[in-house]
């Protein structure tokens, strides 16, 4: 069994679901849509009065943590700025062009490689190794498609809301011979990095999806944090710059409950990818489930009236 084609065929069935649900159900409030959304996905009931899970606290970050800044971190265009801001444009990918709309775009005046993305949503993606393979009309309904969506509308994300839809085109990260560089993703709580997540065999056809979790002090943890991705055996060794990475984050996190903040390490330089503030969009199980409570203790919801 391909674990790759089964995950995208259940992905594309859930968006199929969700976006009726929304077409449905966007009038409603936020707290009563999480609630359904949240029942639908998890099969259990939310607890927003007391949340005790990882996955119910992140709901309740979604109504109750509403910092104008939080906006800007979504923003894959302005968190750029942001984030140059607070630790220096070496750790910033450079940026090759921006756009309001695809016919916009100057396909002449970009590299023979680049990423394009949209700045508002979370899968409107296109990596392009050689421009002269690049399929244009593919990539302009992909593209578009993801500038007609709202993302706050589908989890009730409120970061999303305001972000103004817009293409960016990224320089292309060459690693070796990956496909992208390796992904360091960091889950910081209380403004503490805690875990880093490697994920393994991205864009194989033939090997499992799977993940390595390690600790601060790179060392690997029997546990996954999303459903989908095994629990590997796969170590990495740890990066020399591992100790500049933790500080960038402590700066990065700083008075944020939780954050997960992506990475890319190339040639032992530090790259940033994004700030997640709700990763997975608390409806993700973790392997084994009960790590979603050990983790949930560890975050401490900030003293807001409800």
């Amino acid at each position: 069994m391909n674990i790759k084609k089964v995950i995208k065929k259940k992905i594309k069935k859930h968006r199929e679901i969700v976006h009726s649900l929304i077409a449905l159900f966007a009038f409603i409030p936020d707290k009563y849509y999480l609630r359904i959304m949240y029942r639908f996905k998890t099969g259990k009931k939310l607890n927003l009065d007391h949340p005790q899970t990882f996955n119910e606290k992140l709901q309740w970050l979604k109504l109750y943590d509403r910092r104008p800044e939080y906006t800007v971190m979504a923003d894959k265009f302005e968190a750029k700025k942001y984030i140059a801001d607070k630790i220096g444009e070496k750790y910033i990918i450079p940026t090759l062009g921006v756009w309001d709309k695809f016919d916009d775009i100057d396909f002449e005046l970009l590299p023979d490689q680049f990423v394009l993305k949209c700045t508002h949503d979370s899968g409107g993606l296109v990596i392009c190794q050689n421009k002269r393979d690049l399929d244009i009309e593919k990539t302009r309904k992909k593209l578009t498609r993801s500038l007609r969506n709202n993302y706050y509308y589908v989890f009730r994300e409120w970061p999303y809301k305001n972000i103004k839809p817009r293409i960016i085109a990224e320089k292309y990260m060459a690693d070796g011979n990956k496909i992208v560089p390796e992904d360091y993703k960091v889950y910081c709580i209380n403004g503490e990095p805690k875990y880093i997540v490697v994920f393994h065999n991205r864009f194989s056809e033939n090997k499992a999806l799977c993940e390595t979790v390690y600790d601060t002090n790179w060392i690997p943890q029997r546990f996954s944090l999303d459903e989908h991705f095994e629990v590997s055996d796969i170590t990495e060794d740890k990066p020399e710059c591992l100790k500049e990475l933790l500080n960038i984050c402590k700066i990065l996190c700083r008075d944020i409950p939780q954050v997960r903040i992506d990475f890319y390490i190339i040639e032992e330089k530090i790259y940033f990818g994004e700030m997640t503030l709700y990763t997975a969009s608390g409806l993700q199980k973790m392997i084994p489930e009960e790590m979603d409570e050990v983790i949930g203790k560890m975050v401490q919801l900030p003293s807001l009236k409800m």
